[in-house]
């Protein structure tokens, strides 16, 4: 959690997440206002989310307080009245927090309170924490010579993937690893108005070294013994990763023939088997299903890959392979413990979004994603079963109440909106 310094009593809170450009433009917004911004990511602190959610009625980050009063997200503070802007920024200078102020995390409480040995209190723990403690312990943190320099406190690729494959069930770990080495590296070099990425910048950074020799570590990773949450997991969390690496190595592409290539042609070495992003999102995270403009299945009968696809399409992983959305779901990287309810909370604040779903119930008209037509068959593959699914998976709001009016009326038109492929590079 950071907090920047002002001399005002009350404090702006903004539950963000790492690597999403809405919350970097709605932080960059907010520090010219000359108040106290209390930054809370939510993914380092998956406690506060529910908390967060029944306060603001959202899946969708950033959410943003000043004081107790719940403004919204990004694009709500972006359209706001400059008059009610500053009579919130008054309110903050002039007002002290309340009791019903929103919660920070558990280790902001005081260090005397911190300090306490009898098991009252411990602070909240990084979601790598553990591994890190697991690797001090296993003594795999030690010096690493590399050339004709010593490192300390350091260890090679080779000695990580030995001890994880011995102790942690490599992959899902390995992926999460990668998965939060890359969203730092795209954090750090995203523009103030979260708008740009400095690939190039960012293939500079000698983070980027290190991510590559742990990425060429997939190689070893045993596949076919993964449970279907741990795949799920570290497919989603590896094409996310992926992307970003592609990006990084050749660009964005620009148009629809770069994008076809990009997807049929990036890939990473996996368990000894190549996996291109179209592998991995219609081979195994959709049972071996056609992809769009795609002729074929991906895996033939005799395919060795084949063995690692899930035996049906998951259609929730649409909603975690990368978020185009103006509001980023609170989480950026998946677990196999409880990748279900993650991947749940990714849709429902997919569909909170106007580019991810508009009701109109004057025309009795539901406008959707393209993602819903391209993949319409993971969805029930009927316009009826399709809107069953959208509001199944639609948090309780007035959006949702919407759908149920038109869908009860009967004849609704569906029809999908207009799908934004702009590049976010600064060159």
């Amino acid at each position: 959690m950071e907090e920047s310094e002002s001399s005002a009593v009350g404090r702006v809170t903004v539950y963000s997440i790492q690597g999403c450009p809405h919350c970097v433009q709605a932080k960059a917004t907010l520090g010219r206002l000359g108040v106290p911004v209390c930054d809370v990511d939510v993914g380092r602190h998956p406690e506060l989310r529910a908390r967060v959610k029944e306060l603001t009625g959202r899946s969708t980050v950033p959410q943003i307080f000043f004081n107790s009063v719940h403004v919204g997200g990004n694009d709500d503070l972006q359209k706001m009245a400059p008059t009610e802007l500053q009579r919130l920024v008054s309110l903050v200078k002039e007002q002290p927090l309340s009791a019903d102020a929103p919660p920070l995390p558990m280790e902001d409480q005081s260090e005397d309170t911190a300090g306490e040995s009898d098991g009252a209190f411990s602070c909240e723990r990084d979601e790598l924490a553990d591994v890190v403690e697991d690797l001090k312990h296993g003594s795999v943190i030690g010096s690493h010579r590399r050339g004709l320099t010593l490192y300390k406190k350091t260890f090679s690729g080779d000695q990580l993937v030995d001890w994880l494959q011995k102790e942690k069930g490599m992959a899902a770990e390995l992926s999460l690893l990668l998965r939060d080495m890359i969203l730092k590296l795209f954090s750090e070099h995203l523009s103030a108005d979260g708008k740009s990425v400095d690939y190039k910048g960012m293939s500079a950074n000698p983070v980027f070294e290190r991510y590559c020799d742990l990425a060429i570590q997939l190689q070893r990773v045993e596949l076919l013994s993964l449970s279907r949450e741990e795949k799920l997991a570290f497919f989603i969390n590896t094409y996310n990763a992926l992307v970003i690496h592609g990006y990084l190595r050749l660009g964005a592409p620009t148009n629809m023939w770069q994008r076809y290539r990009f997807f049929n042609y990036v890939s990473y070495l996996i368990g000894g088997e190549v996996f291109t992003l179209q592998d991995i999102e219609n081979g195994v995270l959709r049972g071996n299903r056609k992809g769009v403009a795609q002729l074929r299945r991906p895996f033939s009968k005799t395919d060795p890959r084949l063995q690692v696809a899930l035996p049906d399409a998951e259609p929730l992983i649409h909603f975690a392979l990368n978020c185009g959305a103006k509001g980023c779901p609170p989480i950026k990287t998946y677990t196999p413990q409880d990748i279900d309810s993650q991947l749940r909370t990714a849709a429902e604040a997919f569909l909170e979004n106007d580019d991810g779903c508009v009701v109109d119930s004057g025309k009795k008209e539901v406008r959707l994603s393209q993602i819903f037509k391209w993949y319409k068959a993971d969805f029930g593959g009927t316009d009826e079963k399709l809107l069953n699914w959208v509001l199944e998976h639609m948090g309780d709001s007035p959006k949702k109440t919407s759908l149920r009016g038109v869908l009860s009326a009967g004849k609704t038109k569906v029809s999908y909106l207009p799908y934004d492929w702009s590049s976010n590079s600064v060159h």
